[in-house]
């Protein structure tokens, strides 16, 4: 473990200040609004216009990294990040900060893709899941961390921007002084959306769902705290104690996967934050004891749909093709954390503040109806599914290259895919995941 921190910490440090500048900023947005009495509206557009730039770049992100290279691509980013961070506080109109949101997600997006790449390259197939594993506490340290930050200085003037930007001045020091050999070039995954959509639907709908839920609880429930009068320095105490019980739900979430049907244990899941959330959709307001217990208990069930649908699609998808799943799921995540914003924006602009969770209980209630256990038919599980459990970041946190760092995936797949852009032998497309025809006798042996 020691070995490996020493060989990585460069690029564990740059991606904690990554997160920790990005995890502030999101908050510190949607409390200056608030504190200008903004409508909930703008501050969810502003957080769907951060997932619409993280969808784009990760487009744009193989092509500048193969043009420039990755230390380049990454020093470009973060300048410009730091720039569009600094630039919130020379005006105050809302649709520029909205084009400045999308290029904080573009340019976020090609910084998570040099990292990953980077540390897939490095990292020996034995140590991918501790490599994996410490890369994942860097990043939700990092969100939790500038949450924590308000609690510190809960003065929502320019003095946070600059912390933001400093944030991405210093990201970029440990890669830029690297003496480490460049990873090889990258390529775009193959993605075709229709393979997936028939092999894996019920799994694309957790994560829209997922993205729906998450986009939302970053986006607006800074402003649902605020609106239930807490100070500034008990916002930043409550997102963070809801990010860190994300963190934790984590392990204990492998436990349970690896040993009980996964699409089972999305509708629990998404049962309880039903449950959950319902006394403060009911409530217009909370005591801050129950706000505080209340809260963290959904954000613990919200964050482990997630990862659970990205374990249920990769039961069911060849290794060759999970770095292409992983950018389909990105794709389906940021739809959601896209719309879920807005949505639930207008629901709190319209019945009030409460309405965020009122949006997370029927939110949730719709993937309990939408997935079905009974439905998984199994055709096209994978020879040695269900597969061992990898705790996944959300989308807020990694890029599709993430994938090449699951230690189920065999090294030697991953890097034809990424080097060398070898397009996976095509596999035919019956439904596997819902309910479909009669399986023939002869495909017995897969089910």
């Amino acid at each position: 473990m020691r070995q490996i921190w020493k060989s990585f910490r460069a690029l564990y440090f740059a991606s904690l200040m990554m997160l920790i500048g990005s995890g502030l900023l999101s908050t510190y947005l949607a409390l200056r609004l608030a504190a200008d009495n903004v409508d909930g509206l703008w501050v969810g557009a502003l957080m769907a216009a951060n997932y619409f730039g993280l969808v784009l770049g990760g487009k744009i992100g193989h092509r500048l990294i193969a043009r420039v290279g990755h230390i380049r691509a990454y020093a470009t980013c973060a300048g410009i990040v730091g720039a569009a961070v600094l630039c919130h506080g020379l005006t105050d109109w809302l649709p520029l900060w909205l084009l400045l949101r999308v290029i904080v997600g573009l340019g976020m997006m090609c910084q998570y893709m040099v990292i990953e790449s980077w540390l897939n390259e490095q990292a020996d197939a034995k140590q991918r899941g501790v490599v994996f594993s410490l890369y994942m506490i860097a990043s939700y340290l990092g969100l939790v961390l500038g949450q924590l930050i308000l609690v510190v200085h809960p003065a929502l003037g320019l003095e946070l921007l600059m912390l933001v930007a400093l944030c991405f001045a210093l990201c970029l020091v440990p890669v830029a002084m690297t003496r480490r050999i460049h990873p090889a070039p990258l390529h775009p995954a193959p993605m075709d959306p229709k393979f997936f959509m028939k092999r894996v639907p019920q799994s694309l709908i957790a994560v829209l769902g997922a993205g729906l839920l998450v986009g939302a609880f970053y986006g607006l429930a800074p402003l649902y705290a605020a609106q239930q009068g807490l100070s500034t320095e008990l916002v930043g105490l409550y997102m963070g104690c809801c990010i860190f019980a994300g963190l934790v739900a984590q392990w204990p979430l492998g436990w349970l996967s690896d040993r009980y049907d996964r699409p089972l244990l999305i509708r629990i899941f998404a049962f309880l934050l039903a449950i959950a959330s319902l006394p403060l959709a009911i409530l217009p307001a909370v005591p801050l004891e129950v706000l505080f217990v209340a809260g963290g208990l959904s954000a613990l069930v919200q964050f482990c749909i997630y990862p659970l649908a990205v374990a249920f699609a990769n039961d069911h998808i060849e290794p060759e093709r999970r770095v292409s799943l992983t950018a389909m799921l990105l794709v389906t995540y940021g739809i959601g954390a896209s719309i879920g914003p807005l949505v639930a924006g207008v629901l709190m602009k319209v019945w009030g503040s409460q309405m965020l969770y009122a949006f997370f209980s029927v939110a949730s209630l719709t993937l309990v109806w939408r997935i079905r256990p009974n439905a998984v038919t199994n055709l096209h599980q994978v020879d040695d599914a269900p597969l061992h459990h990898v705790a996944m970041p959300d989308s807020m946190s990694s890029s599709p290259l993430v994938a090449a760092l699951d230690p189920r995936v065999d090294e030697q797949v991953v890097q034809d895919q990424m080097v060398d852009n070898i397009e996976p032998e095509p596999e035919p497309e019956p439904d596997s995941e819902t309910v479909g025809p009669e399986p023939d006798p002869d495909a017995s042996e897969r089910v």
